[in-house]
């Protein structure tokens, strides 16, 4: 029997991101596990991070479906004549006018469970045929955006089609809400939205223990755990650190700095270190980072000279980043949903072989898998002298790399047969 999974993911390229990666490597290898994937995806979605060269990893063979989608920030830009307006970037914003605050305030309260809602109906419907047709024997969606899930909720009551909810991040309990201006009636509206996905779905999976736990408290049954990995195939050939410079130590960052990624304690660590010293030390963030700490580190003479912001770069690109530095720095956010923060990217550092310097939760998922691998530590962001010391460490063994362990079970291959396993027992197929 032809098995055949539909995704329904906002996240496709070209854009960029872990949350494009992870749904991107599984349609890779699905094939594999005989599933054949289906994508359905916004034709025109609002993201901030493109990445072309992802496109380039999209099978000729797999079949994408592409649905056009209303986004009221779309009709916000119109009336601030500006480009698309973001709400990260409207958060962040120190001196919000009128229009951002109200903007704020529809999205805290109007646009539940998130502004693309808009997409819920008419996706649904357009759907319709494919479903009615028996075309698909599962269904999935990821989130966030959750309003995603409602898609697969109504698939599911209506056609019965067996379908698995993928939570990236948590919902009702996601510290993302927090931020904004939410009345208390809409917040009970969440949990509600948040309780039918998961008592509906067939099976719910998460990407780390914590928010495993945490879900499995809310929903009162199994979650499953299905982590983020690193792809054998995205490492160069006989990919190997250059480590050309000895006496030095080159620290690399990839991936975003935003208001709750913050790499400040690591900076001010590093020039207490290093400084007097006078020893050679250098700091790249490869990556989207906060005008914050970019006016940071313009404002020291000393963090001018040793840190390097090089913006944002392709995914292939980024290797040769990798390959040049002594050791890879993961910043995790240090907010209420830290401890069950595990970045994509913390696989594919693994992946290099080069050590890893994390600040974070030290008792969290990300430090738990870094400990049973052998490959970095995890150090509070309050904890100066501990970071001094790691960093005065890896200086004295820079250009060492890290004997890797455990990390088959990280390999999408892997993770995607873990994924197969859940759908044939969905439905009832093999």
């Amino acid at each position: 029997m032809k098995k055949r999974v539909l995704i329904v993911t906002y996240y496709w390229p070209p854009s960029g991101g872990s949350g494009v990666q992870r749904w991107l490597k599984f349609a890779k290898y699905l094939p594999q596990s005989g599933w054949e994937p289906v994508i359905f995806t916004p034709e025109n979605p609002d993201f901030d991070l493109h990445d072309e060269s992802l496109l380039k990893e999209v099978s000729p063979h797999l079949e994408v479906i592409r649905f056009p989608i209303w986004e009221p920030y779309h009709l916000f830009s119109k009336v601030k004549r500006t480009a698309k307006s973001h709400l990260g970037r409207m958060l962040e914003q120190a001196d919000k006018g009128l229009l951002e605050k109200i903007a704020i305030w529809l999205r805290a309260n109007i646009l539940v469970p998130d502004p693309r809602i808009f997409w819920v109906k008419p996706a649904v419907k357009f759907l319709h045929t494919l479903l009615q047709e028996g075309q698909f024997q599962a269904v999935i969606t990821t989130g966030p955006p959750h309003s995603l899930h409602l898609i697969g909720l109504q698939l599911k009551k209506k056609y019965g089609v067996p379908w698995l909810a993928d939570f990236r991040d948590p919902w009702s309990q996601w510290e993302f809400l927090d931020t904004l201006p939410m009345l208390s009636i809409i917040r009970r509206r969440h949990e509600d939205l948040e309780q039918k996905v998961l008592q509906e779905a067939n099976v719910v999976v998460s990407i780390s223990p914590t928010f495993q736990r945490d879900l499995e408290k809310l929903a009162g049954r199994k979650i499953e755990l299905l982590t983020n990995g690193f792809d054998p195939e995205d490492l160069p050939n006989h990919f190997t650190p250059v480590f050309k410079q000895a006496n030095m130590l080159h620290l690399v960052y990839s991936g975003i700095i935003d208001a709750i990624r913050n790499p400040l304690p690591l900076l001010e660590a590093m020039k207490a270190e290093f400084e007097s010293k006078g020893e050679e030390v250098k700091f790249s963030f490869v990556g989207k980072v906060s005008q914050a700490v970019q006016d940071f580190v313009a404002a020291d003479p000393w963090l001018r000279g040793k840190v390097h912001f090089v913006g944002y770069v392709t995914h292939s690109q980024v290797f040769s980043y990798y390959a040049q530095a002594h050791a890879l720095v993961l910043i995790l956010t240090d907010t209420k949903n830290a401890k069950g923060n595990i970045p994509g990217k913390l696989f594919e550092y693994m992946a290099t072989g080069i050590p890893i310097l994390a600040l974070g939760d030290p008792e969290g998922d990300s430090a738990a898998i870094l400990r049973e691998s052998k490959a970095g530590e995890v150090l509070a962001h309050q904890h100066k002298i501990g970071i001094q010391a790691q960093l005065r460490s890896l200086f004295v063994s820079a250009g060492t790399a890290q004997s890797q362990k455990a990390m088959e079970k990280y390999a999408r291959p892997s993770l995607t047969q873990q994924l197969s396993k859940l759908l044939d027992k969905i439905a009832q197929v093999s």
